[in-house]
């Protein structure tokens, strides 16, 4: 029911930052999003736009969070067992590969876009969960895993590509004390530290200096998101990592996400015309998301499974399988995320970016699940069917 409202409250943020953009309310729109905000005093004083605050402070804690779901899935959850690993993460590789490829080749004669050829390569969690979730229990719990996992190695993939290519020039000397930072927090994991409270104080300072060295300060939120204890494997001991996870995710899914949006997801459409929708940036991400992700994604799937390389999805099939790779399409926040690092200092691909985002995503939610309306059996059948679980992915 949270996955489903986080959508619906993603969804509301949008329209939202459409509505204000594009009528009178777009000046205290801007101006919301430019105020000025600060905390600290006198040198030691830290002031950004409200806009900034969001994409550097609160997505740091989306990502402490995607940071805290990789551990658990690791350590007891879907990725623990190789055999549950190994296709989705096929999937991953081809769904991250082909969208990149496919911008690349519609912006080949636009070098101004080339910057942008991670952007069609993520998936949003949330909203691709909440459209899944819209067919409640008729989807076998094999391809809500399936989803979730591939979009975890997404994650992981994202994580490591603002890394490497989206952060700036380098500081040094922040840099340096962001590695003494973080490794304060593994020294803190290896004493056996288990209060979340001194991880989450070094957290605070060290986002403060990764965000001056240069590297993306999302990355802060990974960093003490892998350094907190995970504890006993045993559900009914305490564990930090997924005390803090309970605690964060209600916050992420029914307040970041939607902020994040609302901030991020408001596109002029004045004077707009088929020409402003077709720019190569635009139709190099929309194109990316909703062909490039499900091209990259079921075919090698499909292989696998048939082939019996990887065990088949209990209780699902083909058509199913291909709902769920078109779902993987629907980028939106983390795609955003992403065209908002690339094209920081190009105001006109960073609307063109959001125009296809929009579009790649609506396209992706609204296919696949017209597909899985079809693939999935009705109510009644999927109750008589859960006693019987003969389904499976279908030569």
């Amino acid at each position: 029911m949270k996955k489903l409202l986080g959508g619906l409250l993603l969804v509301g943020a949008t329209i939202a930052a459409l509505v204000f953009e594009n009528t009178e309310l777009r000046e205290a729109y801007q101006g919301l999003l430019q105020t000025s905000l600060g905390v600290g005093a006198g040198s030691w004083r830290l002031e950004k736009p409200a806009l900034l605050w969001i994409n550097d402070g609160l997505m740091a804690v989306f990502f402490l969070l995607i940071a805290l779901e990789i551990k658990h899935e690791a350590k007891a959850g879907q990725l623990k067992q190789p055999s549950q690993v190994v296709l989705p993460a096929i999937a991953a590789v081809g769904g991250i590969a082909v969208p990149a490829l496919v911008y690349l080749g519609v912006t080949r004669n636009a070098p101004a876009a080339a910057a942008g050829w991670a952007i069609p390569s993520a998936t949003d969690i949330a909203f691709s969960l909440a459209v899944l979730g819209l067919f409640g229990s008729r989807v076998p719990r094999s391809l809500t895993t399936f989803l979730m996992t591939l979009a975890v190695f997404d994650d992981i993939a994202a994580i490591l590509i603002i890394a490497v290519f989206y952060s700036a020039d380098l500081n040094l000397t922040a840099l340096a004390v962001a590695g003494g930072l973080s490794g304060a927090l593994v020294l803190l994991n290896r004493l056996g530290v288990r209060s979340l409270l001194p991880y989450l104080l070094v957290g605070v300072v060290l986002w403060v200096a990764v965000l001056k060295s240069g590297i993306h300060a999302t990355i802060a939120g990974v960093v003490v998101g892998l350094s907190i204890p995970y504890g006993s494997k045993d559900p009914t001991e305490h564990s930090p990592v997924r005390a803090l996870e309970r605690r964060l995710h209600p916050w992420v899914m029914l307040a970041i996400l939607p902020i994040f949006a609302f901030a991020n997801a408001g596109v002029s459409l004045r004077g707009m015309s088929l020409d402003g929708l077709a720019t190569p940036t635009a139709l190099g991400v929309g194109l990316g998301l909703a062909v490039g992700k499900v091209v990259g994604i079921f075919p090698i799937s499909w292989i696998a499974v048939r082939r019996g390389w990887v065990p088949r999805l209990e209780g699902s099939t083909t058509l199913g399988l291909l709902g769920v790779s078109v779902l993987a399409g629907i980028g939106f926040t983390m795609s955003i995320f992403i065209g908002g690092l690339a094209f920081s200092g190009a105001p006109t691909e960073l609307e063109s970016m959001r125009v296809g985002v929009i579009l790649g995503s609506l396209a992706s939610a609204v296919v696949g699940a017209g597909v899985l309306a079809l693939a999935l059996p009705r109510r009644s059948e999927g109750r008589a069917a859960r006693g019987v679980q003969t389904s499976s992915v279908a030569a």
